[in-house]
């Protein structure tokens, strides 16, 4: 047994969280969007994870081949005796956990802690979920996969959403899963899925489920399941014949009071972490955000409530900004507003530093990276706008399945570097926080800036080849790269120690009257 996760797993059936303990994803459909695209974002919200976004070429592989599967140091713990860390997130000289068959022919794709998207469009997100975990080491001859090396057999083999669904959920049922419940996003041009996943007590095989999003629609994830109940009967529902046979054999299954079906949710146990508005609020406001006609109650009485359907047909068309400024959203304006109170500081600062039980925001503080996939026909190639650090402080920057730019591949959070990308978006993001209610304005604006000038280089770039759309976008992110270096010594010019006199007035109101004191 790996040293440290029996403890681990123990604590994680009472609530504790793994590495990735806190990711919000949405997914548009096709009929759901303004302009027919389609899109999947994925926030990686750890402040341990790996922000290198890298680049898996196609590949060619004699008859008879194996590929290796790793263990994922984002699932638990860095994993020292696998020579399985954090940060690089793999090495050449990490142990695998088994192998499968390999391919003739891997397709390119762009990964991260998780796989992002491949050359011909099948998009991926993901999220942890707590539940009855059970299967908590990693036992030889036992399960091999976790959801992040389960996505990049995906995204190497397939080229469609149902594919992969039902590629991974043979793999899961033949090689198992270890480590915790998880929901990949699993999308193309057509169809987008979302796969729930939950490892077995014995440790062999695994429990998932897999549903349709309708086309026309909005999905969000925030940290729990959100499939509720299955039936066979259902074209929309992908699952192992025998799942709800095993479920009872060993007493997991739990049914609805008024469908008489099982209830997903409620057989896993998948309640929130510590109450449930860590999750649901999430999902309420994303909700609210896309479809405020539908008047959903932010109030919830327990963690099983289904006061919120799988997903939701937005008032109007969703565009990328929209979606964008989702990903920034601290319930402003919303008796929730994280940038109020006391605890928010006199500089309104929406963060909540240490373990902290407060409500938590689509926008984080934590977040190494957010992507957020776009497809659409108009352009050659898949678009991966990629924010890194927290998307409330940082800036939406297109990419295409390639060799990324220069220092976006390659990050080491331990040794600063003023070279690469990484650093130079955290340098403004960590000034940004700390006097948010003075600077988030000033930094907000800027992205915005950016984002509407690449959006237009994406219009200028329509009917060019995949290798030009490519070659100008890496191009474009690394003068972003210089951009945001300049905005960083503006801003340190200008606010440094907040005595500057153009700050005196925006302070004064976080400033109480004297015979309050």
């Amino acid at each position: 047994m790996i040293k440290g996760l029996l403890t681990i797993g123990i604590c994680l059936t009472v609530g504790i969280w793994s590495v990735a303990e806190a990711c919000t994803n949405f997914v548009v459909t096709k009929g759901a969007s303004a302009t027919g695209s389609v899109f999947v974002s994925h926030s990686n919200d750890a402040a341990t994870c790996d922000p290198s976004i890298t680049f898996v070429p196609a590949k060619n592989y004699p008859k008879g081949s194996m590929r290796k599967i790793y263990p994922s140091a984002i699932a638990w713990e860095e994993l020292p005796e696998y020579n399985c860390y954090m940060c690089p997130r793999r090495q050449a000289d990490t142990i695998p956990l088994g192998e499968i068959p390999q391919v003739g022919h891997t397709y390119a794709y762009l990964d991260a802690d998780y796989g992002i998207v491949n050359e011909y469009g099948l998009m991926l997100g993901e999220c942890t979920n707590n539940s009855r975990i059970e299967n908590t080491s990693i036992v030889k001859g036992k399960g091999i996969f976790y959801a992040a090396e389960l996505g990049r057999v995906a995204l190497e083999r397939c080229k469609k959403a149902r594919e992969a669904v039902e590629l991974m959920g043979a793999l899961i049922d033949k090689y198992g899963l270890y480590a915790t419940a998880e929901t990949l996003i699993v999308a193309d041009m057509d169809e987008a899925w979302i796969l729930e996943m939950q490892p077995t007590p014995s440790g062999e095989g695994g429990f998932w489920v897999a549903q349709k999003i309708p086309d026309g629609e909005f999905f969000v994830a925030a940290n729990q399941f959100r499939i509720r109940e299955l039936s066979k009967e259902n074209p929309d529902q992908i699952f192992n014949a025998n799942l709800l046979e095993n479920l009872g054999k060993i007493g997991w299954a739990v049914y609805d009071e008024e469908s008489g079906k099982m209830d997903w949710v409620k057989s896993m146990g998948a309640v929130e972490d510590y109450h449930p508005y860590f999750c649901l609020r999430r999902v309420w406001r994303a909700f609210d955000l896309v479809a405020p006609s539908k008047n959903f109650s932010s109030k919830l009485t327990s963690y099983y409530d289904k006061t919120y359907p799988f997903s939701v047909k937005p008032d109007n068309p969703i565009t990328r900004e929209k979606l964008m400024q989702m990903h920034r959203d601290f319930y402003q304006g919303t008796e929730f507003d994280l940038t109020k109170g006391v605890v928010a500081g006199p500089f309104g600062n929406p963060l909540r530093y240490g373990k902290s039980h407060a409500e938590r925001s689509i926008a984080s503080g934590n977040s190494t990276y957010t992507w957020m996939v776009e497809l659409n026909k108009n352009f050659a190639a898949p678009i991966a706008w990629i924010a890194l650090t927290s998307p409330g402080a940082s800036t939406f920057v297109p990419l295409t399945v390639g060799e990324v730019p220069k220092g976006y591949d390659r990050v080491n959070r331990k040794e600063f570097e003023k070279t690469v990308p990484w650093w130079n978006y955290l340098m403004v993001s960590e000034f940004t926080f700390d006097r948010f209610g003075v600077v988030g304005d000033v930094v907000q604006k800027a992205a915005e800036a950016q984002e509407k000038s690449a959006g237009n280089l994406l219009e200028a770039l329509v009917g060019q080849s995949k290798e030009k759309l490519h070659k100008s976008l890496n191009k474009y992110a690394l003068q972003v790269q210089k951009d945001w270096q300049k905005l960083y010594g503006d801003l340190l010019a200008k606010y440094n120690q907040l005595r500057n006199a153009d700050c005196r007035e925006e302070l004064k109101k976080y400033q109480k009257p004297l015979e309050e004191y």
